[in-house]
């Protein structure tokens, strides 16, 4: 990313980062790693979109019935919000959105740049038939935890931001009606500063699914990328985990042989712990 804010340092660089979780764990200091790619990253991308493997793990285990879900399965699930995100580059729409405006739309503050993300529906094959998926259902949806791809209760928090990019069969008068209807919600708060909130974005290209995988194929989909205050609170369950092992220092010998400092550490702790400032800060100016 550094190289990239080098050799193209006017583009807008887009970030998805899949954050570790203990069921699906490759590694024992993916900690270290999280938080060392995090730090490294913040000055050089301009929006990442968050996903963690915890997440995407009970939605495949609750919503596609899948026991123990592989990475075949949490990558196909992934890969259908990086679809909707980039849909606009391969597809005409009559509302479509260029990259570059997740970043003017969703980035009120350059560090606060971690958008989260959800997906709806998300239905398994097998209940395809029996789902009804009318765009303010799928809409709705979107504001459940259960669809969401991060670990975290927006309730906890206030929206900066949030965009909406819907595919397939909708029109604009249903989303308008859908959007005016969570507006209503006294679970759904915007911060006083940013009280319109909502952007949308429609393809009329409905999404694909892998042939034999789990999901099913519907007629529409929306996936939400929405700036909340609330993700802070997998911020501080990240850093909670780095802390218990660095706390012991274990595991540090490998980075260190490999020519990296300890302190490296230390600075990285310390900017995710004023990244967890910032948006306490932001929260605070309701």
């Amino acid at each position: 990313m550094e190289q990239l804010s080098v050799e193209y340092g006017k583009k807008t660089k887009l970030e998805f980062s899949v954050y570790p979780a203990p069921r699906i764990s490759t590694a024992v200091v993916e900690p270290y790693n999280s938080i060392l790619t995090a730090h490294s990253t913040m000055e050089h991308s301009d929006c990442t979109f968050m996903v963690d493997n915890e997440a995407i793990y009970d939605i495949c285990h609750h919503k596609l019935g899948v026991e123990r879900p592989s990475y075949a399965s949490i990558n196909r699930l992934i890969s259908q919000v990086v679809s909707s995100i980039t849909a606009s580059l391969r597809f005409e729409g009559p509302l479509n959105i260029d990259l570059i405006e997740f970043q003017t739309n969703l980035v009120p503050y350059p560090r606060i740049h971690f958008p989260m993300t959800t997906f709806a529906p998300i239905i398994s094959a097998d209940k395809a038939y029996h789902e009804h998926l009318s765009v303010p259902n799928i809409t709705a949806a979107c504001f459940e935890l259960s669809n969401q791809m991060v670990k975290c209760d927006p309730q906890l928090g206030k929206y900066m931001a949030c965009c909406l990019l819907y595919r397939g069969d909708v029109i604009p008068k249903d989303v308008n009606a859908a959007i005016a209807a969570m507006k209503l919600r006294t679970s759904v708060q915007f911060v006083d500063w940013c009280p319109t909130g909502f952007k949308v974005g429609i393809n009329h290209q409905p999404p694909v699914v892998m042939p034999g995988g789990d999901m099913a194929r519907v007629q529409r989909a929306v996936c939400m990328l929405s700036n909340t205050t609330a993700i802070a609170e997998a911020w501080d369950r990240l850093d909670h985990k780095f802390d218990l092992m660095y706390a012991k220092k274990a595991f540090l010998h490998w980075y260190i042989t490999e020519g990296m400092e300890q302190g490296e550490f230390s600075e990285a702790r310390e900017d995710l712990a004023a990244l967890e400032k910032d948006y306490e800060e932001v929260g605070l100016s309701f």
